[in-house]
């Protein structure tokens, strides 16, 4: 952990004299075994497979797991809250404090029932739209004005059986499928960092 802390400090010396350059990316889902194939863990997953990717390591932190990687000379720093889904703008804030991230530099990517599954929508602003980790961070940052990156999901379960959705597995067909959908995910950050949210939203949107 020292090792860590020593990397972020001295990251923090050399990145805030130009903080348009450093982004936080924040995937919601629930910590535990038990949840690490479940839709409402999309957003874990798409940071974990870009860390896999790009070789880079998450590491235990304050309300979180944390992982740096560095692309066309920006540094992105992904982050999976620890709080659990309706606690997650605690994890947020931390860190956007912590780090000095400019509200326009932090994108939030979550699961979203009424979209078709894998389908994308990237957004500069909007309502909860009824997931509670969007809920908290709005109420804890006092904004909506956020990016958010929705996944869809699809909403394929009977009356009454949404949390067991949700909270359930992905189906052969969607895990055949996931691959495709977390490259284009991963891309999907790079760009929001390199290009620009106006760009990214033009590029991916409905992909």
């Amino acid at each position: 952990m020292k090792w860590f802390s020593n990397l972020f400090t001295s990251q923090k010396t050399t990145d805030n004299s130009d903080p348009m350059k450093k982004f936080l990316i924040v995937g919601l889902g629930n910590i535990g075994a038990e949840y690490v194939n479940t839709r409402h863990n999309i957003g874990f997953k798409i940071l974990d497979f870009l860390a896999q990717k790009e070789a880079v390591s998450f590491e235990t932190v304050k309300l979180g797991s944390l992982a740096e990687y560095k692309f066309k000379g920006r540094t992105f720093l992904l982050l999976k809250p620890n709080t659990y889904m309706n606690l997650s703008g605690k994890a947020v804030q931390y860190w956007m404090e912590k780090e000095k991230i400019p509200l326009e530099n932090m994108m939030v990517i979550t699961d979203d029932l009424n979209l078709a599954f894998g389908t994308i929508r990237i957004r500069l602003k909007g309502s909860d739209g009824g997931h509670n980790g969007l809920k908290n961070i709005n109420v804890v940052l006092n904004t909506q004005n956020y990016t958010r990156f929705r996944f869809g999901i699809s909403d394929e379960f009977k009356k009454g059986q949404q949390v067991n959705y949700v909270l359930g597995e992905w189906g052969d067909d969607e895990k055949a499928k996931l691959p495709e959908r977390l490259k284009l995910a991963a891309e999907i950050i790079k760009s929001f960092g390199t290009a620009g949210i106006e760009n990214t939203m033009s590029n991916f949107n409905g992909k």
